[in-house]
């Protein structure tokens, strides 16, 4: 068994920050990070949590990249046009340089104030971050590592209150940011000689937004207006730029920067000099670092000038020339966030009511209006193409992209209001099954990463377990006292069993025909079984005298196991009248339990960190493992001791056994997931799942400088951008007392192997944490002589010795090779070539034959190779089952999923050949 799985995706949160755990633990509020869009507008770039999605709207994928911050995520930049360094900023403004198509981290550096804000340049050459009241721009460094890349290129002051939000002009000469004193400042990005930099006011409420109109529209409509002698404003003197600021009050400026004729003749008259002035003007732009030099910014035409933006600002005079309201109950709809297209004049606005607004600029008018959510609408982004519009909503971490000319959703996304608590995998491995908090049950697909539908919230509390019956029907238990049934075709709950008395379930099991349903109840410590069919409660279970925590029935019988905190575990013959069940000991409270896939072997964990595995048959202990020790770590905030002081609260939760029953998958109240190897009772591999240290229980130790007399010190900063809106008492420096601020703590509730073998999940405070095999990475050869090369396949594959070649293919077990072998052989040559390979390669055979399978256009091809290898080979692969368990059901999946895809292809063809029919007949007829 291979063991170098790694974190492909996770799911159950699309965006945002983790809101609670099973205890009902609240995350600090925050506004929430930006959205980015690539340059290509086909991808989205969400930060969740310390990670960050990135989801491929055009194939319907997700995926994470392998890079985690220190904390929450703040901001996020991608570099504009070749999408090739991403900056990553956390709460504590600790930032990242990535590059993004490899997914390396270059370079980490902290910047010594808060980062709310920060933005590429149009030319990709600088970017700008906020720093406090003031901004700072930087030089872009390059991909390569560098030992100190960050350059700085200028830091700009002026604001009375800190920076909220910036833009760039279109030729990346001028730098606008408004901030919370109500106020909006441009300066140059370069020095320019006789340049002040100009404040721009007017607003009442702090700034949300500002945006620089594209340049060449600027030109065109001054052009336009120069030749009419008609300025269309209110100000006079020619145009020179225009720029929006919008205020949370819903008020936007349209600002104007025009030169008077007189300005604007001696501009020209000092353009026109050949003297000391000129050369002056020259070596202000060289010392400065500006790319205009020479003769570049200075042209006696001014209609033909080619002249960047920041020297056509020089003695200009910045107005403001309309005033527009975007609602007239500003007290109750607030703007949050804004995002602006200047090739399109598009302004897209976010309220704090969940509405969302397009506008055309520069005449404010709306074009769409749409409630996307009750919570607030935290940031908005639109794509190059101004077609597809993104909203993010941090308190319910919902993400939305919407097409507004459509008006059609192309992703909804959302993840359990309050966190998940289980999961299962469906029989196939396709789907897997969670249940949260909230009450509600959703279905994720585990290729694309993609919630598809939320079952129809019948449970009035927590989820507490989730199976399948079969590939058609899911059971949900709940604390509400129900066990409900629902219908994959219909997505509709069909059937619900209670108790014949009020109680809350927190186990679950469902036998191998999907007849049986089983369910334990902390109070009365007792077990209820249930026909499927008929919803009928049968027989009742009792004799522990705990709560059940955990069920499972036998792979083979029809016998139930059942733990209870009272240290026991019974095995229950639920098809035989009185009879006693058989019990194990055990010296601690039973937490969790697990059958071996073959049934011989059952294991147990205990709140002490061991697992033992005992002998079905004859009730015998045949080893014990002790995991304390493997999953101690994590300090908790409020913790008064070590990690290795508090291990004794560490134990494990859930347990699940590979395909092949080697290997055993554990998690618990830990921040790792261990694997070990049941033969030996070794550690093979430990995972931690998240280093994120805006959760608790990550550190193992606590910095000292956090440590005061009364405990620790919150350094999480992550709601600075909130609005306080809680009364104080005049003088009063500290908030209400009451108030509850707390970290979601990192632990797993749940850990199950998909039943293909080549991934496994977990479920955390985070969401569902999907780690896959990575086999494209690797080189693993079998039996390797000298003889095997590639070279010797592609000779054997023009000689027409296709057995040969894919013998050695598969011995130097490259993924490419062994497609091009297969898709080289002839189709009359497959059973022949399937009948040479030995039985030691068919598990391997089966897994490429999967993997070339799922993206290969000859369905039709490839199961020609499965019916020839069933043919041959399915005797001896019926009687040794559980050896090639894992491929065949990779390869079952695969099938499953072309089948499901040709299936919805043939019916559409079927309806259109019906009508072009029907249709004939009617014009035949007439």
């Amino acid at each position: 068994m291979k063991f170098n799985y790694k974190l492909q995706r996770l799911c159950g949160a699309s965006y945002g920050t983790p809101a609670a755990t099973g205890s009902g633990v609240l995350s600090s509020s925050s506004k929430g990070a930006n959205i980015v869009f690539t340059s290509d507008g086909n991808n989205v770039l969400s930060p969740v949590g310390n990670r960050i999605q990135v989801l491929d709207l055009l194939h319907h994928s997700c995926r994470t990249l392998p890079i985690e911050a220190r904390s929450n995520i703040r901001r996020i930049a991608l570099s504009p046009n070749d999408d090739r360094l991403l900056i990553v900023v956390d709460v504590n403004s600790y930032a990242m340089l990535i590059n993004y198509h490899r997914g390396v981290i270059l370079h980490r550096f902290k910047f010594k104030r808060t980062a709310r804000v920060m933005k590429f340049s149009p030319d990709g050459s600088k970017f700008a971050v906020s720093f406090g009241k003031g901004v700072q721009v930087w030089n872009t460094p390059g991909i390569r590592r560098e030992f100190a890349p960050m350059v700085l290129h200028r830091k700009y002051t002026g604001l009375v209150g800190d920076v909220t939000t910036l833009d760039w002009s279109s030729d990346s000469t001028v730098l606008l940011a408004g901030g919370k004193d109500c106020q909006a400042r441009v300066w140059t990005v370069d020095t320019v000689k006789d340049y002040e930099p100009w404040t721009l006011i007017g607003h009442k409420k702090p700034l949300v937004g500002v945006h620089f109109e594209d340049r060449e529209k600027t030109l065109a409509e001054r052009n336009q207006f120069f030749t009419d002698g008609n300025t269309g404003s209110t100000l006079a003197g020619e145009l020179v730029a225009r720029c929006y600021t919008v205020s949370e009050d819903g008020a936007i400026c349209t600002r104007e920067c025009r030169k008077d004729a007189e300005n604007q003749n001696d501009t020209e008259s000092g353009d026109s000099k050949n003297g000391l002035e000129g050369l002056g003007n020259d070596a202000v732009d060289f010392f400065s670092g500006s790319t205009n030099k020479g003769n570049t910014t200075r042209k006696t035409n001014k209609r033909d000038a080619v002249t960047d933006q920041a020297h056509e600002l020089v003695k200009g005079r910045w107005g403001t020339t309309s005033r527009h309201y975007f609602s007239t109950n500003s007290n109750s709809q607030s703007v949050v966030s804004t995002s602006y297209s200047s090739s399109h004049s598009l302004l897209v606005v976010g309220f704090s009511n969940g509405l969302f607004g397009l506008y055309e600029l520069p005449s404010v008018s709306n074009i769409h209006t749409l409630s996307l959510s009750h919570s607030t609408i935290g940031t908005v982004s639109i794509n190059p193409s101004a077609e597809w519009l993104a909203f993010g909503c941090p308190k319910t971490q919902q993400l939305l992209i919407w097409e507004w000319r459509s008006e059609t959703y192309i992703l909804k996304q959302s993840g359990h209001a309050y966190g998940m608590r289980c999961l299962a995998y469906s029989p196939d491995g396709i789907v897997v099954a969670t249940g949260g908090e909230d009450g509600t049950v959703k279905m994720w697909n585990s290729h694309s990463g993609f919630c598809y539908v939320t079952l129809p919230k019948s449970h009035t509390a927590a989820v507490t377990a989730v199976e399948f019956a079969n590939s058609t029907v899911v059971l949900s238990a709940s604390l509400d006292g129900t066990v409900r049934a629902h219908d994959l075709h219909r997505y509709r709950n069909f059937k619900t069993y209670t108790s014949d008395i009020p109680c809350q379930f927190i186990s679950m099991a469902v036998d191998k025909s999907g007849e049986v349903v089983c369910a334990g109840s902390a109070e009365p410590f007792r077990v209820c079984v249930w026909s499927v069919q008929t919803g009928k409660l049968t027989d009742v279970l009792t004799g522990h005298l705990g709560p059940i925590s955990a069920l499972e029935f036998h792979p083979v019988r029809g016998t139930l196991a059942s733990a209870s905190w009272d240290g026991t575990v019974k095995v229950w013959d639920l098809y035989k009248s009185n009879s006693t069940p058989e019990s194990f000991e055990n010296s601690a409270d039973v937490v969790c339990l697990a059958f071996r896939p073959d049934g011989n072997e059952i294991c147990t964990g205990t709140i002490r960190g061991l697992l033992r595995f005992w002998n079905v048959e004859d009730g015998s202990l045949v080893c014990e493992i002790d995991g304390q020790k493997d999953i101690k770590g994590g300090r908790k905030f409020n913790d008064r001791m070590t990690a290795d002081n508090n291990s004794s609260s560490r134990y494990f939760t859930s347990i699940a056994y590979s395909a092949d029953g080697t290997c055993l998958l554990a998690g618990g109240n830990s921040k790792y997931v261990c694997i070990y190897e049941i033969s030996q009772q070794i550690l093979l591999k430990k995972f931690q799942i998240s280093f994120n240290r805006s959760l608790d229980g990550v550190l193992d130790e606590l910095n000292s400088k956090n440590l005061a007399d009364g405990g620790a010190v919150d350094d999480e900063h992550d709601s600075a951008d909130e609005n306080d809106f809680s009364p104080h008492m005049p003088g009063a420096k500290r908030a209400d007392d009451g108030s509850r601020k707390s970290r979601v703590e990192v632990l797993t509730m749940q850990v199950a192997f998909s039943p293909t073998g080549r991934e496994w999940s977990t479920v955390s405070g985070e969401g569902l944490h999907v780690y896959s095999l990575d086999d494209d990475m690797i080189f693993d050869p079998l039996a390797l002589t000298e003889a095997v090369t590639p070279a010797a396949v592609q000779t054997n594959l023009r000689e027409g010795k296709y057995g040969m070649a894919l013998l050695m293919s598969l011995h130097l077990n490259e993924l490419a090779l062994v497609k091009t072998v297969i898709e080289d052989t002839p189709y009359e040559s497959i059973g022949l070539v399937v009948k040479s390979v030995g039985r030691q390669h068919l598990s391997q055979l089966i897994h490429f034959m999967s993997k070339c399978m799922e993206d290969s256009p000859h369905v039709e091809y490839y199961l020609q190779w499965c019916l020839e290898l069933l043919q041959a080979h399915g005797v001896y692969m019926e009687k040794n089952r559980g050896k090639y368990l894992r491929s065949f059901r990779a390869l079952f999946r695969v099938v499953q999923s072309r089948y499901v895809d040709l299936k919805a292809i043939c019916d559409d063809n079927k309806y259109s050949l019906h009508f072009l029919e029907s249709q004939a007949n009617l014009l035949l007829g007439d």
